[in-house]
């Protein structure tokens, strides 16, 4: 039996539990980790359930290697071989190899990455002669995401209006050049398999039977294909096992739905529920400010979060004069106390709300000659080479792939350009066959192939190319190595000397050599595994833990991380929360989720920064602080006042002036001056005044009295309104309701989608 011992009362109830629907609802630093890989464990050693039975899912390969590795250490035994563990994506990869022959591709199927995703649309949209101004590919792309995460083909798709006809028309074709190409993307592996257990009843319930006990992790970021995926896997025995916390829920923006833990308990009836609350990673005083900020939002269970780590210290904050300021003074604080030695670089995380912050920090931390590394730049798998290079192996490994094809086939250049390329497709068309396969018959019968006359002048070199995939395709059938395969390709296009012609770029030959390494450690996994683990890869698994360097990350990126000193910066209106929620009551409690999830990274240390002026778009604007901190009781703050020019020196440049004050003068904090804008009452949950930039301690976290009904305003909207809105364009309205005494309205944009606006608080203006 196992030793239970090290877990709390909580925990030890949510791991012993008996089979059946289980919701663990698990604040941050609850233990959720150590309580998953213990019910894996329980299950297998006291329940004796075989490792064959288990299906664990999680959201990144990394979460998934570490169960496994945790689950093995405890049984003292290898499960990798029986036990299924990994994210939604691969195990329906899994799935849909193994039963490919209901679908409409074979089971050598490659994934489309988002940028071939992005190129193929551009290609349909010029295909159908459709102005990728009005219809921009990127918001193609999105609405046809979203229409698969709502579970829909593009014949099941609305159709009332030109938008509408228009996106259904490019997501057919979209389709069908990905079945072309024997392909798939992300949201088509959730599709798929969805509707193969739908339309497959012996299929569902062979995998229902399979799959006696499913375990999901972060349950509150499923979207609602993997949630109704998750119901028809566990139709059979019911028993599932779901940790999550709707608190930590910020994904909205890409389909995921917090609210799916609300359904959990009505679709699993009888359902057990348990709250993890006692938390191991922060002090005491950083879980009472996230608790005052997150308590403001609805449609959530409340978690009296605990710490045995005592109070800690406060939080820190401090007000610069302006974001470059703002940069100044985090790296400077970060430097002093490296070089006090009080501090190692891995302690810190910066985390801002979107990527273009980092370029004034980046800037910092290079006056400062301080090195540091950074979360969602550049991806080592969106490097030009690497794209390059796993283009090739996923050709040579289906021909079929015409996004592949198109990449590779003049890198480096051998004469093949746009018009003899058209005339490949014009030619693969006409004969009912794939570009790929035309290909290599060129490069099996060169002038004796029936499609040579069709290419014109560049039909030498298509041949020639079609020769050199003909002898990789059957490299890899004779050797499956992938290493041996990546040297053949390497050599025969004279990739090394198309990289290193420039001076410059030699690093990028550094890349493939890694890229070289990671292939060799999946010889024994075969290339299947190897392509498909390439396209699923997260920018969290790329993060090395043992780097000694300060991190900057994005708040979204930032999610199952942990550092002992933590600075949010940009804690202004407009930047956080963002100024697409300032209006959006939803979007706002997402912004109040996503602040609330750095706030519970810290272990030791917070600190919050915000600036008086901030440059947006090539001028200089007065910020507000952000509204988020009016929740934060006083007596947890310590306000960091700015230091003396004297005292401030560091080489830096004088920067920006933005009026005659003397930079760095010492000056009264704002903090007991400045009146935060009026919280909407759309979105307030207490009656707290807004005198203090900071909530009185005594002031109550809930409460506060609903507007009177009496006098309801006129509704200036009615459904089917052309409308239109400075940030999201041309619209049409869907419905509009008086909420609370106010306005509400549901539109529909051309390029936002659809969203719901107080009318009193946007700009939303009716079009003529």
């Amino acid at each position: 039996m196992n030793d239970y011992s090290h877990l709390n009362p909580a925990q030890y109830e949510a791991v012993t539990a008996p089979p059946g629907p289980v919701l663990v609802l698990a604040g941050p630093g609850s233990g959720k980790t150590r309580v998953l890989t213990q019910r894996v464990a329980y299950l297998i050693r006291d329940l004796n359930i075989r490792a064959y039975h288990i299906l664990a899912v999680t959201f990144t390969n990394k979460a998934a290697d570490e169960m496994r590795s945790r689950v093995e250490d405890i049984l003292g035994e290898n499960v990798s071989g029986s036990l299924w563990i990994g994210t939604f994506h691969s195990i329906c990869g899994r799935i849909l190899r193994r039963e490919a022959e209901f679908l409409p591709v074979s089971s050598n199927f490659v994934i489309m990455d988002a940028d071939d995703q992005l190129t193929l649309i551009k290609r349909i949209l010029k295909e159908l002669n459709i102005d990728d101004k009005l219809y921009r590919p990127q918001s193609v792309h999105n609405e046809i995401s979203n229409a698969k995460n709502s579970l829909l083909f593009a014949k099941d798709m609305p159709r009332g209006d030109y938008r509408s006809e228009i996106i259904a028309r490019v997501y057919e074709k979209y389709q069908e050049a990905l079945r072309l190409s024997n392909a798939v993307d992300f949201d088509d592996m959730l599709l798929y398999t969805h509707r193969l257990l739908q339309d497959h009843p012996d299929v569902c319930e062979r995998y229902g039977k399979r799959f006696e006990q499913i375990l999901v992790d972060e349950f509150q970021d499923t979207n609602a294909a993997q949630y109704q995926l998750l119901r028809k896997l566990a139709s059979v025995n019911r028993s599932l096992f779901a940790v999550g916390d709707e608190d930590q829920s910020i994904y909205r923006w890409r389909g995921a739905d917090y609210r799916n833990i609300l359904q959990f308990e009505k679709d699993f009836s009888g359902c057990k529920k348990i709250l993890l609350e006692q938390n191991y990673r922060s002090t005491q005083n950083i879980l009472n400010a996230a608790r005052a900020v997150i308590d403001n939002n609805a449609n959530r269970t409340p978690k009296a979060l605990f710490s045995d780590r005592g109070d800690g210290d406060k939080i820190r904050f401090y007000e610069a004069e302006d974001d470059r300021m703002e940069a100044r003074y985090v790296v400077d604080t970060i430097s002093a106390m490296i070089a006090n030695r009080t501090a190692s670089g891995k302690d810190f995380a910066v985390l801002y709300r979107a990527n273009n912050q980092s370029r004034l920090l980046e800037d910092a931390f290079l006056h400062r000659g301080l090195q540091y590394r950074i979360v969602g730049a550049q991806r080592f798998y969106g490097r030009r080479e690497i794209k390059d290079l796993i283009a090739y192996l996923r050709l040579v490994y289906n021909p079929d792939d015409e996004i592949s094809l198109t990449r590779v086939i003049n890198v480096p250049a051998r004469g093949i350009g746009g018009k003899t390329l058209q005339n490949l497709r014009m030619a693969a068309f006409e004969a009912g066959q794939s570009v790929g396969k035309v290909l290599l018959d060129l490069g099996k019968n060169g002038p004796e192939s029936p499609y040579w006359p069709d290419i014109g002048r560049g039909a030498l070199s298509v041949a020639d190319f079609g020769a050199l995939l003909v002898r990789w395709t059957g490299k890899l059938r004779g050797d499956p190595s992938i290493v041996a395969l990546l040297d053949q390709v390497v050599f025969d296009v004279g990739y090394r000397s198309y990289l290193t012609e420039d001076p410059d770029e030699t690093d990028r030959w550094e890349n493939v050599e890694e890229l070289r390494q990671m292939a060799f450690e999946y010889e024994d996994r075969g290339i299947s595994e190897f392509l498909q683990n390439l396209a699923l890869v997260a920018d969290q698994d790329t993060i090395v833990d043992n780097s000694d360097l300060p991190t900057l990350m994005t708040l979204h990126a930032v999610k199952g991380l942990e550092f002992n000193r933590v600075f949010i910066v940009g804690l202004d209106d407009g930047t956080l929360p963002h100024v697409r929620s300032l209006d959006d009551p939803e979007e706002m409690a997402e912004e109040r989720r996503l602040f609330y999830v750095g706030m519970t990274r810290a272990r030791n240390e917070l600190t919050l920064v915000r600036s008086e002026r901030r440059m947006n778009f090539g001028s200089i604007e007065t910020t507000l602080p952000s509204r988020f901190l009016n929740s934060i009781p006083e007596n947890l703050i310590q306000v960091i006042e700015n230091p003396s020019a004297r005292s401030a020196g560091t080489g830096f440049s004088a920067g920006r002036r933005v009026d005659d004050t003397p930079r760095w003068e010492s000056k009264p904090t704002w903090v007991s001056k400045i009146r935060i804008k009026d919280t909407p009452r759309s979105w307030a949950s207490s009656g707290k005044s807004t005198e203090s930039i900071f909530a009185s301690p005594s002031t109550p976290l809930t409460g506060g009295k609903k507007p009177a009904t009496a006098g309801l305003p006129a509704q200036k909207f009615k459904p089917n309104d052309p409308v239109a809105h400075p940030l999201w364009g041309a619209g049409s309205v869907l419905e509009s309701l008086i909420e609370d005494g106010e306005e509400v309205v549901r539109v529909r944009f051309e390029k936002g989608g659809e969203k719901k606006l107080i009318v009193s608080l946007s700009k939303l203006k009716k079009r003529s």
